[in-house]
């Protein structure tokens, strides 16, 4: 059979009748299928073909220990935000995105503990409760903490100005599922710039900017992990985060307190910001 623009897709799809595994064999096909209605949508010349590959390939280059531009683009194009909202949870806290940023193990903390080691100009608390669907405590659940500085900057972005390990921590819920730990409250930032994706953003005449948050991630023993945000309210972009993660659910209020019972408890200095939510997990689906 001749290679055509009639043929090329029956062509392509029949060299992977041998596929002994039949989850890659439905990826392969469908992916075949959408790739070449793509082409055959776009018709693309050899020379705007020839900078989709140079582009691909850039972004390939610019990945490393701290920085991942593929999962910049899965971002910027909504692909993340897609796949985490197939897979997300019905009843526990909705999923978003993991960002380009956990790239490094965050250090264990005890619970109270600062993950802010600058000493930022708006310190902040961080409290709730890691509970189950029906609002049973979950004890011990481990929870991942990241977050940029009052800058803007995680501290993989400035090695020689941020310790390492700066906004982040590593935490386990007390006896009844509560947590808490002191921070800043984190800035919008804008995803970096100077790779192929912020070119394509520029562009596309796209602003590269996200609104305040902190990210977590929720580990418990019997229950589905959560990769998730909390969204500082009123935040600049909070309506057009450039990787589309914002959820409604997770827009959470960063009150500034005065009250003294709290700093004690908390150990920090009044006018401070307290941002309360819980984090909730479904139980695991057996397999």
């Amino acid at each position: 059979m001749d290679f055509t623009v009639e043929t090329a897709t029956d062509a392509v799809m029949e060299s992977f009748q041998q596929t002994g595994n039949p989850r890659l064999r439905q990826v392969m096909e469908s992916l075949t299928r959408h790739l070449h209605d793509f082409v055959r949508d776009i018709e693309p010349t050899l020379k705007e073909w020839e900078e989709a590959i140079g582009f691909l390939t850039a972004v390939g280059q610019k990945c490393d220990d701290t920085r991942q531009e593929f999962v910049l683009l899965s971002d910027i194009l909504g692909v993340s935000m897609l796949v985490e909202s197939l897979n997300g949870s019905e009843e526990g806290t909705e999923s978003t995105v993991l960002g380009p940023f956990h790239m490094t193990e965050s250090p264990s903390r005890e619970l109270g503990a600062s993950i802010d080691l600058l000493g930022g100009n708006r310190p902040c608390v961080v409290s709730g409760r890691a509970l189950a669907t029906d609002g049973t405590p979950l004890p011990d659940t481990e929870l991942d903490v990241w977050q940029c500085d009052e800058n803007g900057f995680y501290d993989v972005q400035q090695p020689d100005v941020q310790p390492p390990g700066n906004g982040r921590g590593l935490f386990r819920t007390d006896a009844e599922g509560h947590f808490w730990f002191r921070t800043v409250v984190p800035s919008p930032y804008p995803i970096p710039t100077d790779g192929p994706v912020g070119d394509l953003l520029k562009a596309t005449g796209r602003h590269p900017y996200r609104p305040a948050h902190i990210h977590f991630i929720a580990h418990a023993d019997g229950h589905r992990p959560v990769t998730t945000h909390v969204f500082v309210a009123d935040s600049p972009y909070i309506d057009s985060d450039a990787v589309f993660a914002v959820k409604s659910g997770l827009i959470t209020e960063f009150t500034e307190s005065g009250d003294e019972q709290d700093t004690q408890r908390f150990g920090v200095s009044a006018p401070f910001a307290h941002a309360r939510f819980d984090i909730v997990l479904e139980p695991e689906t057996p397999q």
